[in-house]
């Protein structure tokens, strides 16, 4: 019996299902005498099999000639059925309106109720293609009702695939998902592979609609792979992961994802419409990412885009970020209100859900011309959708009430709107699983923190001023991250990855050996290929991570006062680029919380950044370089610039400090009020607090580990391991990443001698470097708790990288929500040698009773004035108690 897929019938089912196949199959059979209604039909499939493979041109001529052929043989269903597929073409290439000429013939000659069913999905596709959603939506009802009648599975899963997503772009996600899994069902019961490759892409739409990022995510990867394995490129699936990414806060993730896509389309000479598109949701994500510069120029280039193909309703949206661009730019001109009032009716009138946020532009705009009955109409436009509506939707609304109530001068309102809507995010948040993805998400919340902060500011509330401080600080270190679901799949990656590292590291050094003698370049690039690929599997499986609601403990200034006793706390505050201090303590004075004015963060950034760098250099006895001058001169202008009139008003008490996350990696022992005093350093008020009450776990077991190739040997772990005797002791090949993370779960004190590295473009792939590779941040999130006091004595284990409105990413960060009370960790790479003694006098302070912040100053005061040890000693912090 023959190959059904050999007729040329059944080539246009194979299209759309596995388009490369076609391809291949339609060319072999024009290559043979074909009638002219077959040869028609084997173009057509070609043109439409060239066309979802993204060379739309080709496809173009392949469709004229099959309509050129339909008419010689003399049959109008056939030309009415070619005819509406090149219009549907031409108007993915961006050629709207001949694209509507040929439908609108092609649905007025349909002869069948079959034939003008497909018609009007084709002419729906063009028509939402240029936003115009209404009139799509009234071709796709007659579509569905038309195509199920006459028993057309295939046809009628495309028209309800596109009628959910026009749904959904109405907003009504809950007809769209019923539409989506009915195409879904009888594209995959038709094998329809690449459209049901696109169900799985819809899927993921609706899952973002709900709100739920990490499903979506799952969703479009899975879909993506659908693609690759058809040898397929759909830009559609790139801008849907665009549009998550950047809900998800990770505006340069999206940013690079649609100039990677952008790429591919180029390559293949792609569809103009899909262009436009990347080029818009590259603007909306440098906006996003603060490229304020690439967000105008890229809006604009969209814009033009948008408009030469007659897509009104997106070109209107392209403009609303161009204008907002401006706006962050410091533009706040009447002309700019005018552009934007414009733009809040246009977009209002062709119901795009950008429209809130146009009247948002156009409130605030008004708001600083002094205009407030401009102001309070759009501000309350935009407010409306504060009560409904998913999680960062309504926050944005919630914003806009905010600042309407806050130009009334109505405070108890406004802090109750700031409040709503940091709940509202709250909610966003702890959907998403992935503790990179909670980190960054918190950026959305950063405006109105800062409105409540403010208002505390101007009446002069110090007990206000910290507690909407704590309230959206260090967020990420309130709850426990969220393991992925099947986890087994996320150990051997990792282990790969530790095993590419760990061969990669040879080649570089040239431990192993290599042909010739030098390391292999062809060797070294397939290596970095692999651990590239392995970082991307792992990061992409870990962001797929759903989120669980989890009771997050609320600041609580009384219970921190009881817990200082005798410790005073500083919380460091950035409002507006000027660095505030609150100062709380527990004596005769505790009545009242006390503010001071320091100065300009950039000040203090400034002078962290040079205290560093005299560390290093000292550390690793380059003295000759005397940059900024002395240890003690450098300190002076450290404590002037983080601490101003405060460092003469904190008496001799224990300290904790609570910076704020761009003042994270400060050596604070430089500051002369601060070197023979205990200090502890937090993130928040709250983590501290937490950290104060953690119960240590019940046996005081003990772990000590050193990694390999490090300058002292590790030299302080066998004279550890006389102090204690019972302690579990790794090293020497014996420190690999199961044994070191099995010895490290539940410890009560442990300690690790390793090299690590911290990784500023991705911090969560931050590590130590064990005897099998690198142990990253995402090994230590599988524990199933921290060691209760950990010290790290190596390199620059204290460094993360501030993300989100006031977040931290980093080895640190890691270890805490899950049970670490107390960290030793170093704010610059050390000298091991010169790190051994401190190491041992500390453990000595800390076996006699002490704490870590106290056990470190003991161990520091009996170290040699040799500048190498004094520059390794005081590059030590402690973090939490």
């Amino acid at each position: 019996m023959p190959d059904p897929t050999s007729f040329p019938t059944s080539l246009l089912t194979l299209a759309l299902s596995r388009p490369r196949e076609a391809i291949v199959r339609a060319r072999s059979m024009l290559a043979t005498r074909l009638p002219a209604g077959e040869a028609s039909i084997a173009r057509q499939a070609a043109g439409i099999a060239l066309r979802e493979t993204g060379e739309v041109n080709a496809g173009l001529r392949h469709l004229r000639a099959a309509l050129r052929l339909a008419r010689a043989a003399g049959d109008p269903d056939r030309e009415t059925d070619v005819l509406a597929s090149l219009g549907a073409t031409l108007g993915r290439a961006g050629r709207a309106t001949a694209g509507l000429a040929a439908l609108n013939e092609a649905v007025d000659r349909a002869g069948t109720s079959a034939t003008r069913g497909r018609a009007l999905l084709r002419r729906a596709d063009v028509l939402i293609v240029l936003g115009r959603h209404d009139e799509a939506l009234e071709d796709l009802r007659g579509a569905v009702t038309r195509l199920r009648r006459a028993g057309d599975d295939v046809w009628e899963a495309r028209s309800r695939a596109y009628r959910g997503f026009v749904l959904l772009t109405l907003g009504d996600v809950r007809r769209a998902d019923a539409d989506f899994a009915v195409a879904e069902e009888l594209y995959e019961r038709s094998g329809q592979e690449f459209e049901y490759a696109q169900a799985v892409n819809n899927r993921g739409l609706v899952a973002f609609a709900r709100g739920d990022l990490p499903a979506a995510l799952s969703y479009l990867d899975e879909a993506s792979h659908r693609y690759d394995q058809l040898g397929t490129l759909e830009p559609s699936v790139h801008i849907d992961r665009c549009w998550v990414l950047l809900a998800a806060g990770l505006a340069r993730d999206a940013v690079l994802e649609a100039d990677r896509a952008a790429e591919r389309i180029a390559a293949y000479g792609g569809q103009a419409t899909k262009r436009a598109e990347l080029l818009f949701v590259a603007a909306r994500a440098a906006l996003a990412a603060g490229d304020l510069t690439s967000a105008g120029e890229r809006a604009e280039q969209a814009r033009r885009l948008f408009g030469h193909q007659h897509r009104e309703w997106w070109a209107a949206r392209a403009e609303l970020v161009a204008a907002e661009a401006r706006y962050a730019a410091g533009d706040t001109s009447a002309a700019l209100l005018r552009r934007s009032e414009r733009l809040a009716a246009r977009l209002t009138d062709l119901r795009a859900a950008e429209a809130s946020s146009a009247h948002l532009l156009a409130g605030r705009l008004a708001l600083h011309r002094r205009r407030s009955e401009q102001a309070e109409h759009h501000l309350a436009r935009a407010a409306n959708s504060r009560r409904s509506g998913p999680p960062l939707a309504r926050s944005a609304a919630w914003l806009a009430q905010a600042l309407r109530t806050e130009a009334r001068g109505q405070v108890r309102a406004t802090l109750a709107a700031c409040a709503r809507g940091l709940d509202a995010l709250d909610e966003h948040r702890m959907a998403l699983g992935a503790t990179e993805l909670r980190a960054h998400a918190t950026a959305h919340g950063a405006e109105l923190a800062r409105l409540a902060q403010r208002d505390a500011l101007r009446r002069g509330g110090p007990r206000r001023l910290l507690a909407w401080s704590e309230r959206w600080r260090a967020t990420l270190l309130a709850v426990p991250p969220v393991r992925p679901p099947d986890d087994e799949a996320l150990v051997a990656e990792l282990a790969a990855l530790r095993d590419v590292v760990r061969r990669l590291d040879q080649v570089r050094t040239g431990t192993v050996a290599v042909r010739g003698g030098d390391p292999d370049r062809s060797q070294t690039l397939a290596l970095e290929r692999e651990r590239r690929r392995l970082e991307t599997a792992v990061r992409s499986r870990i962001l797929r991570t759903r989120g669980r609601v989890e009771q997050q403990d609320r600041f609580d200034l009384v219970q921190l006062r009881e817990s200082l006793g005798d410790h005073r706390l500083v919380e460091l505050v950035d409002i507006d680029g000027q660095l505030h201090a609150v100062i709380v303590t527990d004596g005769p004075d505790a009545g009242q919380l006390r503010r001071h004015l320091v100065g300009p963060i950039r000040d203090a950034e400034r002078e962290v950044e040079l205290a560093r760098f005299r560390l290093r250099q000292l550390a690793h006895d380059r003295p000759s370089a005397r940059a900024g001058g002395s240890l003690e001169q450098i300190g002076g202008r450290l404590e002037a610039a983080l601490l101003g009139p405060v460092a003469s008003r904190l008496g001799d008490d224990p300290l904790v400090i609570v910076p704020p996350g761009r003042l994270h990696a400060v050596p604070w022992a430089l500051l002369p009020s601060l070197a023979e005093r205990p200090v502890s350093v937090a993130p928040s008020a709250a983590t501290w607090l937490r950290a104060r009450r953690l119960p240590p776990p019940a046996g005081h077991r003990i772990a000590l580990v050193y990694g390999p190739d490090l300058g002292s040997g590790g030299a302080e772990v066998p004279q550890l391991a006389q102090r204690y005797p019972d302690a579990t002791i790794l090293g020497g090949g014996t420190a690999t990443a199961e044994r070191v993370l099995a010895a490290l779960d539940g410890a009560w004190l442990a300690h690790v001698a390793a090299h690590g590295t911290f990784r500023s473009d991705s911090p969560l792939f931050s590590a130590l470097r064990l005897d099998d590779g690198p142990l990253t941040v995402h090994d230590f999130e599988r524990l199933g708790r921290a060691p209760y006091r950990l010290v790290l004595s190596s390199c620059e284990s204290g460094v993360a990288q501030p993300v989100g409105a006031d977040e931290l990413l980093g080895l640190i960060t890691g270890l805490v929500p899950l049970g670490a009370a107390g960290i030793l960790a170093s704010v610059v790479p050390v000298n091991d040698p010169a790190a051994v003694p401190l190491m041992l006098d500390l453990h000595a302070a800390l076996d006699a009773g002490a704490d870590l912040p106290a056990a470190l100053v003991r161990a520091r005061a009996t170290i040699s004035d040799d500048p190498v040890t004094v520059a390794t000693a005081l590059s030590f912090v402690s973090l939490g108690v």
